[in-house]
């Protein structure tokens, strides 16, 4: 069972995936922030706050998590939000039945950055690789 199965399904748009995907844009902020992302998670796993960090990528204006790197303030294209598994519960985004199926796909926080992303079709998760610097 995939993560995706989570979130209610959009429905299949054959033309929208002729448009620029915002996924992009995301994919270029992500590996942008990817490093203070890191120290966040680190931060929120450390401080016993929770064991599964979440970030929230979006746009606009959503209600959970709190800011911790604004697009307008960076010049960005998305605005990233730190939350926790636990706020999505308590906001019902994780339903209490699919709260187990969320975990055993969890992927770890060392090594993935957890991340509801929010556009205007729909919300969904997606893991993204921290990149090694190595």
């Amino acid at each position: 069972m995939d993560i995706e199965e989570l979130m209610p399904q959009q429905p299949e748009g054959g033309k929208e995936e002729q448009k620029k995907s915002p996924l992009i844009s995301l994919e270029k902020d992500l590996d942008l922030y990817a490093d203070a992302l890191k120290e966040v998670a680190v931060e929120i796993i450390v401080e016993g706050i929770s064991a599964n960090p979440i970030f929230v990528a979006h746009q606009h204006t959503v209600s959970i998590g709190e800011v911790i790197l604004d697009r307008k303030e960076l010049s960005t294209d998305w605005t990233i939000q730190a939350s926790t598994f636990e706020e999505f519960v308590e906001k019902g985004i994780i339903t209490p039945e699919k709260k187990a199926l969320f975990l055993r796909n969890y992927k770890k926080p060392e090594d993935f950055m957890c991340v509801f992303v929010i556009v205007p079709e729909g919300a969904n998760f997606i893991y993204y690789p921290y990149k090694n610097k190595g």
